[in-house]
């Protein structure tokens, strides 16, 4: 059943799938390649890392804005488009920034961009398969992965080996470049201050090549979306009409037409606490109105839960090198530089395990051994603090739990909702505040009580998640189900779509 619903929507699917592909490329690029930005805008180090924070906080405020793309899905499929097209051209014009502020505003772009990608991709496979959505998601996210991989791969070769302007007494500097590039942690900006690179002089980078292969890389990805946009008739040039999405009352008329008479009166009712929406349109007073408290209690501890975990991600992939090199581990700096692409490089084989089997497993099941299995890495990272090996160990372990929360946790508050609150839209953006507050708070906390708080720190984000997690149980078990006479009758039943497997327009 799963492979013929698969067949049938399998163009939209692989869409969706690699403008996944495309947020990967561009969210992994600028932390190795931030030194050579820094040469070409000669800015100072302070300065250039805040492009870090530029990128971030437009991704978070996309993610909010995306779920208003909604109503139909030209809406959506155009948002992809302009978006995955948009990290085409910022991947082209980054080398012909030569001003921090302009690079600044051009990141801001991407990450508006990315954001937009990261909800509305989430949102309409959810839509298209619904209760069968867990093993697309885990896809969906394996692509991200493996573009956050490709990109430093492809920017490696053109980096530069010595700092990349040229001045009086750089000698110094250059043998620090090392240590610095893995130093550099996005979001806080202040950490690398005491680090003296020279601003003027001859910028020597090849940097610029790195980008363009990556714009032409990444050029399908918009295109494959046109072609989306035109199998639905949906370019604005041949065909000015739109197609609206399929509510639950149209899908149940697709699959017992006796009922049109009563669904056409049903779906002239307002929707309360219904569908899809972007994070403000979450907020407006009419989706409260009879709404439970479990309906919020599994929004918001869904929302903590991933505010928690990929917070985690976010600061073990930013601050493990510089938790290695101090002491007691005292790590040789280019070993250590290892350890974010064994994170990586895990998260990604995680994502890619976890397709097969999120098929046999219900999503809950999948986060319960998830958060588990981060608490028990962190309490043996903390147990075996002072060994070097199991450093290794426990960081490709963290990859491998934390590879799969996102879109089971996704699927499973989908579940819970019956696909009819704003789930999507509230998970990705309390994902994305999550990776960007709980990294600022860590590396304040490392800067004021050293390297061992790092481990302190996860193991604390841990025990949260855990703790959401059973609350989120909790009201799971409160959270009121449909009546059978609901299920046979009425169209707001929200298992019909797994009978028509029908891409929804």
């Amino acid at each position: 059943r799963v492979s013929a619903r698969f067949r049938r929507n399998l163009q939209p699917t692989l869409t969706y799938w690699s403008v996944f592909f495309s947020f990967g490329l561009c969210i992994a690029f600028l932390g190795p390649t931030l030194l050579d930005l820094r040469c070409q805008t000669q800015s100072s180090l302070s300065q250039i890392t805040w492009v870090f924070f530029s990128q971030q906080f437009c991704l978070l405020l996309g993610s909010c804005l995306g779920g208003g793309f909604k109503r139909t899905l030209a809406q959506s499929l155009l948002a992809l488009f302009a978006s995955s097209l948009a990290i085409s051209l910022v991947f082209a014009i980054i080398p012909l920034c030569h001003n921090v502020v302009v690079l600044a505003v051009v990141m801001a772009v991407a990450g508006l961009a990315m954001g937009c990608i990261d909800t509305i991709s989430n949102m309409q496979l959810v839509k298209i398969y619904q209760k069968d959505s867990a093993i697309f998601l885990q896809a969906l996210h394996f692509f991200v992965g493996f573009g956050a991989l490709l990109s430093p791969l492809i920017a490696d070769p053109f980096l530069s080996d010595t700092n990349c302007i040229l001045a009086n007494g750089t000698a110094n500097a250059s043998s620090n470049l090392p240590h610095i590039r893995k130093s550099l942690v996005p979001h806080h900006p202040g950490n690398l201050s005491h680090y003296d690179l020279p601003m003027k002089g001859m910028v020597v980078t090849r940097v610029s090549y790195a980008f363009w292969i990556m714009a032409l890389i990444n050029l399908p990805v918009p295109i494959a979306v046109f072609f989306l946009l035109y199998k639905e008739r949906m370019v604005p040039c041949f065909n000015g009409s739109s197609h609206p999405l399929l509510s639950a009352d149209e899908l149940a008329l697709e699959t017992r037409p006796g009922d049109k008479d009563e669904l056409s009166t049903a779906g002239q009712r307002p929707h309360t606490a219904a569908g899809h929406e972007d994070l403000f349109s979450c907020c407006q007073s009419k989706n409260f109105q009879g709404a439970s408290f479990t309906y919020f209690a599994v929004h918001i501890t869904g929302a903590l839960v991933l505010f928690m975990t990929d917070g985690i991600v976010g600061e073990y992939s930013g601050f493990v090198y510089s938790y290695a090199v101090e002491e007691p581990l005292a790590v040789v700096h280019k070993v250590a530089g290892y350890l974010p692409s064994l994170f990586w490089g895990f998260i990604t084989l995680g994502r890619l395990i976890s397709i097969p089997v999120s098929y046999r497993m219900k999503p809950a099941t999948m986060v319960f051994i998830n958060v588990v299995g981060v608490l028990i890495t962190f309490l043996l990272l903390l147990i075996f603090s002072s060994s070097v090996v199991f450093l290794f160990v426990g960081t490709a372990s963290l990859g491998l739990f934390l590879s799969s929360t996102f879109p089971s946790m996704l699927a499973y508050t989908e579940d819970i909702l019956q696909y009819k609150g704003c789930a999507t839209t509230v998970l990705v953006t309390g994902a994305g505040i999550g990776e960007m507050v709980l990294q600022l708070l860590v590396g304040s906390i490392i800067h004021d009580r050293g390297s061992y708080s790092f481990l302190v720190c996860g193991m604390i984000f841990g025990c949260l998640a855990f703790t959401f997690y059973a609350l989120l149980v909790f009201f799971h078990r409160m959270y009121p189900k449909p009546s059978p006479e609901l299920d046979e009758a009425s169209p707001e039943k929200a298992a019909v779509p797994e009978d028509t497997g029908q891409y929804q327009r």
